[in-house]
């Protein structure tokens, strides 16, 4: 049996987020388009006899306790299907952790999709979207591997977008988390907003748009300065990811991101990457 793994988990960003209200569970039904991204945490699945899921990774920013989302992905499976094996998980953490870039639902998806194969448990895509749904509202989005998808419900409900595009980017991430529960208290505060109107097209000036912006940036003005950042260099395009603090804008090739980032990395507070659709 093939007890050892590895796994690319990769970034999203949301290139239109819209929030729709709240639901009676306390989440929120969302419509939002994610794109996956060629930015990349590093994930090791290694079955140990122990019956011990342990979570081992050089980051000081992720939890390696049961508090761990990808440590809860194993339990949920492990649990459910009896398996009397533990698993080492070794993440090594390139994803900014509290940024909008879902790298926590990315891997615990990794290991979902992973330890479906390594246990043999013989689950299709259905039912690993119904164990992601279970853990985080992004999850179900990392267990395919659509380029674009449409995210609504909770965000667990995908629908892929068969856009024949390819976006570079370049990414300017402020050295802090934002509390995303913390964003939503402060939505919630304020919900006389109107609705935008959501656009079917894949032209990417139509469709930019995020409903959290205005939140985060009053809550972390650290953020809306890394987005007049990106806007004063000449970039058009640009937004926040998620609930931030992750600001990404668009450009025309990996060349001029390099160029780019070349600059932006002289900026004192700011983590820089160039990344493109994967």
């Amino acid at each position: 049996m093939n007890v050892f793994m590895i796994i690319y988990s990769p970034a999203k960003l949301n290139l239109y987020l819209e929030i729709l209200g709240k639901r009676q569970d306390g989440y929120h039904n969302i419509r939002t388009i994610f794109e996956r991204i060629s930015l990349f945490d590093k994930i090791t699945l290694d079955v140990n006899p122990s019956g011990v899921i342990i979570i081992k990774s050089a980051s000081g920013d992720i939890p390696k306790d049961s508090n761990n989302i990808a440590y809860k992905a194993a339990k949920l499976l492990k649990d459910d299907f009896g398996i009397k094996d533990g698993v080492d998980i070794e993440i090594e953490k390139n994803i900014p952790v509290g940024a909008g870039l879902g790298g926590g639902s990315s891997n615990a998806a990794s290991v979902l999709v992973g330890l479906n194969k390594i246990w043999k448990l013989g689950l299709n895509k259905k039912k690993l979207v119904e164990y992601a749904a279970k853990l985080g509202s992004d999850v179900a989005f990392f267990i395919y591997e659509y380029a674009f998808a449409l995210g609504e419900s909770r965000g667990e409900k995908i629908t892929p977008l068969n856009w024949k595009r390819k976006f570079w980017h370049i990414l300017l991430v402020p050295k802090f988390s934002v509390s995303t529960r913390l964003i939503y208290q402060e939505l919630d505060k304020s919900d006389d907003w109107s609705k935008r109107a959501f656009k079917k097209t894949d032209r990417i000036e139509k469709i930019l748009f995020n409903r959290l912006e205005d939140i985060t940036f009053k809550k972390y003005p650290e953020v809306k300065k890394a987005k007049d950042i990106l806007r004063e260099q000449g970039l058009d395009n640009v937004l926040m990811s998620g609930s931030g603090s992750s600001v990404f804008g668009i450009i025309k090739s990996r060349k001029e991101g390099l160029k780019s980032a070349r600059f932006f990395r002289r900026l004192k507070g700011y983590r820089v990457f160039v990344a493109a659709t994967v």
